[in-house]
């Protein structure tokens, strides 16, 4: 089955919702990585609420598309998709990196519904979404794989490894999502590691290459259903995304990467989403 909300005004109330969801959950976790998160929430939107194929009450569902998240420290936009879509209970989602909680700092294969793959070294997941897509393809399955990758872990050597595979293999079930938002711990980028001509090195790798607004969530999918029709090799869609994106004092701020709102800052970013949401329904 999939959840295939068609309204783009519902989808960008549900991104909204998402937002609210994620400030909540890092101010009461007083850690986490906010900027990736909050400025992926369109893109997750996208995906689990009319792109891929799943099931909440059937996680397991052998027909569901496979989802990896790659750069598993922005997990909690992943948390917030899923307990929105009705994995599990939203109060759950106040537990988010606390002792015992199912919602760890990065996301751990088996102790939540939805979670495909544990992540947290960057670079891997392209491999493990490479792996699954090969499976698919030898055994004929229809299923699909989608990868959501940050771009600075691109600048691990492996990742193009797995790029150059995925070409041999002519893996055309395989999407990889790159959060281009030119942010990184250390800073931006491009001064860290450049990793400019994306689309071109991506290219001679022999993927199809797709460029989107990472916040113009029409655009995401009609990315997304494009490389269902790419069946000679594999698609990436690099997403320009702003970090912290609807947030006006996180955006673009590499500091914002991993540390979470204070008590003051949680209750502005609260208000100006609150006043978004109204926007969005107005129109």
């Amino acid at each position: 089955m999939r959840i295939k909300v068609t309204s783009l005004k519902q989808l960008q109330l549900i991104a909204n919702t998402i937002r609210q969801d994620l400030v909540n959950m890092l101010e009461e976790a007083k850690s986490g990585h906010s900027a990736g998160s909050i400025g992926l929430a369109d893109i997750f939107t996208a995906l689990y609420f009319n792109v891929i194929y799943h099931d909440p009450q059937n996680p397991q569902w052998e027909g569901r598309d496979r989802f990896v998240l790659s750069n598993g420290h922005v997990c909690p936009v992943l948390y917030a998709v899923l307990a929105n879509a009705g994995y599990f209970p939203k109060e759950e989602l106040m537990t988010l990196r606390k002792l015992g909680s199912r919602l760890q700092g990065h996301p751990h294969r088996g102790t939540l519904p939805g979670i495909e793959t544990s992540s947290g070294p960057l670079g891997q997941g392209i491999s493990q979404a490479v792996g699954m897509a090969i499976v698919a393809k030898a055994e004929k399955r229809k299923w699909r794989v989608y990868c959501v990758m940050s771009d600075g872990e691109h600048q691990e050597g492996q990742v193009w490894e797995a790029a150059m595979l995925a070409s041999k293999y002519k893996l055309g079930n395989l999407t990889i999502i790159i959060d281009r938002n030119n942010i990184q711990i250390d800073g931006f980028t491009e001064e860290i590691m450049p990793l400019e001509p994306f689309v071109e090195k991506y290219k001679s790798f022999g993927w199809h290459v797709l460029e989107v607004d990472g916040h113009n969530i029409q655009k995401i999918i009609e990315a997304c259903e494009e490389s269902k029709a790419i069946y000679e090799k594999p698609t990436v869609i690099i997403a320009h995304t702003i970090p912290g994106k609807g947030i006006p004092f996180m955006e673009f701020l590499t500091e914002w990467h991993g540390k979470s709102p204070t008590k003051e800052q949680a209750e502005e970013a609260r208000k100006i989403l609150i006043e978004g949401r109204k926007e969005i329904e107005s129109t």
